[in-house]
């Protein structure tokens, strides 16, 4: 992962006029490269500096989320398997917020497009589902591109209270009603 970053730093230092757009690219094309979202969003922070990184690494997620949209029905093996995925996490009544996904985007070992399929249930149309990509990237893009330098420095024991404290915000804003069907919940009848 290291030679990629190296990679990317060096073809953006040596192309400034071509960087930004390869820098959005490089967001739609990190998922195949394994490379977690918020290690990009630190790479746009270095490189581009605080602004221009949130709004380039902003650019590169909203065009992620559009292709995500445009092609997750197209693929119904691998929306199964994402559906599958979610079920194991959250549970079959799980209906999670806009501001729960907001806050799982900010813990780096959720899947993203898992939460793009949790967001796609809760906003089924297209313009719906790009506001809500759009709020929930937000604090994600900020947080890991102006902090991205300090993050390094955080102790395992300052990681370990910033993580308790967005499962404690997590669970705040969940959603307070399910509902079941009859049949559901009495399965004999």
């Amino acid at each position: 992962m290291n030679e990629q970053l190296l990679m990317l730093f060096s073809f953006v230092e040596g192309s400034a006029v071509l960087a930004p757009f390869m820098f959005i690219l490089f967001h739609v094309l990190r998922q195949f490269l394994f490379i977690p979202v918020a290690v990009v969003c630190m790479a746009g922070g270095i490189l581009f500096g605080s602004l221009l990184g949130i709004i380039y690494s902003l650019a590169g997620l909203m065009l992620l989320s559009v292709l995500f949209y445009g092609c997750i029905k197209k693929m119904p093996k691998t929306y199964e398997k994402l559906l599958k995925i979610k079920l194991k996490c959250f549970g079959q009544y799980a209906k999670l917020t806009i501001g729960q996904i907001a806050i799982l985007r900010l813990i780096p070992f959720f899947h993203y497009h898992l939460l793009n399929i949790c967001l796609l249930e809760r906003n089924p149309t297209f313009k719906s589902y790009l506001k809500g990509s759009f709020v929930t990237n937000i604090p994600l893009v900020v947080f890991y591109t102006v902090f991205g330098q300090f993050i390094s420095r955080f102790t395992p024991s300052l990681i370990i209270i910033i993580l308790i404290a967005l499962s404690i915000l997590f669970f705040i804003l969940r959603e307070k009603v399910i509902v079941m069907k009859w049949k559901e919940f009495f399965p004999g009848t």
